[in-house]
């Protein structure tokens, strides 16, 4: 048995990049940018106007007020995506629309909430301060400039972006298709029938869920009976993917035949216990050289399991360099007393109340206790040396709620 660092760091030993692919922009949200993008133009590409109002010489609106009205000849009406015909000259405005080329001549805008239109004169009623509301060229991006870095997750912006510079394609970084197999003969599917001490086997959707939740391809291989046979050829349909998964049937049962099915199939097994609850039963090995892992059957097992070892593998291989939920401290809303002895991870109800993070548990804590990870937004973390803490005190809690997802270092958190 070891600890759950050190599996971590057994498993991110044998996790490697993908290799590249190039799809289009709106294709590549939630992936990895593979290489650096480069503005091929100024953006904005010319001097605009950042409102509705009008384009004025600022030394013909210099004192203006409502005691002093500055009144000029309106001499075009111009909307965006047009170009101006006129120059501004002394005592002249254009009409201006946001967006629009700001006129040659014309060194400020001012908005039309201080203008009142009267024909074809405008008049002015306060002055606005030299070059305000104009956006320069060049203002956001300069032609050449480094918009987006290789490895740098796509989100909306950095879509906006290539769109901006006239990228349509990008090249990203690969996702694993990762193959997913539940055993146990007691296994059913959720339409299945629940006779004869039948189970649905959750296990199959939550882990799919987990995957898809990382970006990734789940191939799912179905439920394998308790025999060697079936789980060896289910797990050999398996190699096809970058990433294999079993849930159950690693622990010292009879019918728990994985871990040997696994050695028979040429698997290298680096270790098959990890010191921590829930999730001790967990098999982790290298078979033509991508990684199998072998998860508890237990619902919340294969949960936490899966967001301690697999989650953090799959952003790996993805080229992700924040691979891990982030952790805070946050402060013990009731008495915690567990055994020392193994990393424990409580599922919890983080809360923020003014300004400080505070955690409660979501009730019983029992590995088949699927509801205590549905009520969850984070896992409490007991170190192996930890007996108990008391309400009031700090603890180390790993955010699961996607708002929290980004950490702001790469490394493990705990």
């Amino acid at each position: 048995m070891i600890p759950v660092e050190k599996a971590i760091e057994l498993i991110l030993k044998e996790i490697e990049l993908l290799g590249l692919e190039k799809i289009d922009i709106l294709s590549s949200l939630g992936r990895v940018a593979a290489e650096n993008i480069y503005s091929n133009r100024d953006i904005p590409s010319f001097d605009n106007s950042a409102m509705d109002g009008y384009a004025v010489r600022f030394m013909d609106i210099q004192s203006a007020s409502n005691d002093n009205v500055s009144v000029l000849n309106v001499i075009e009406d111009l909307p965006a995506g047009y170009t101006p015909n006129r120059a501004v000259n002394k005592g002249e405005a254009v009409r201006i629309m946001t967006g629009a080329p700001v006129p040659q001549g014309a060194d400020t805008v001012v908005m039309v909430e201080d203008t009142e239109k009267e024909g074809d004169t405008v008049k002015i009623f306060r002055e606005t301060k030299q070059g305000r509301n104009i956006r320069r060229a060049g203002e956001d991006v300069k032609a050449g400039e480094l918009v987006i870095s290789r490895g740098t997750p796509v989100r909306p912006a950095e879509i906006g972006m290539m769109a901006s510079v006239g990228r349509s394609f990008v090249s990203v970084y690969q996702v694993p298709r990762v193959a997913i197999l539940s055993t146990g003969d007691e296994l059913v599917d959720v339409d299945g029938r629940l006779n004869g001490g039948k189970i649905i086997s959750s296990n199959s959707y939550t882990l799919i869920s987990q995957v898809k939740e990382c970006i990734a391809v789940p191939i799912y291989l179905g439920i394998a009976r308790d025999t060697k046979e079936e789980i060896k050829k289910k797990l050999k349909e398996g190699t096809h993917a970058d990433i294999i998964i079993s849930s159950g049937g690693v622990s010292v049962g009879d019918y728990d035949l994985v871990k040997d099915v696994l050695k028979e199939i040429g698997a290298d097994i680096r270790f098959w216990k990890v010191a921590m609850r829930p999730g001790q039963p967990l098999a982790f090995g290298v078979i033509a050289g991508k990684p199998i892992f072998g998860l508890p059957g237990n619902p919340v097992s294969s949960m936490v399991s899966f967001e301690q070892f697999i989650r953090p593998s799959i952003l790996k291989m993805s080229g992700f360099k924040h691979i891990f939920r982030p952790v805070i401290d946050a402060v013990l809303k009731e008495d915690i007393y567990q055994k020392p002895g193994r990393k424990r991870f409580l599922r919890s109800i983080v809360s923020l109340e003014d300004g400080k993070y505070y955690v409660r548990l979501t009730g019983e804590q029992g590995s088949g206790i699927l509801m205590s990870m549905v009520r969850s937004n984070g896992l409490t973390i007991i170190p192996e040396d930890g007996a108990g803490f008391k309400a009031g005190e700090k603890v180390r809690v790993q955010l699961l709620d996607r708002d929290f997802e980004l950490s702001k270092e790469p490394g493990y958190p705990l």
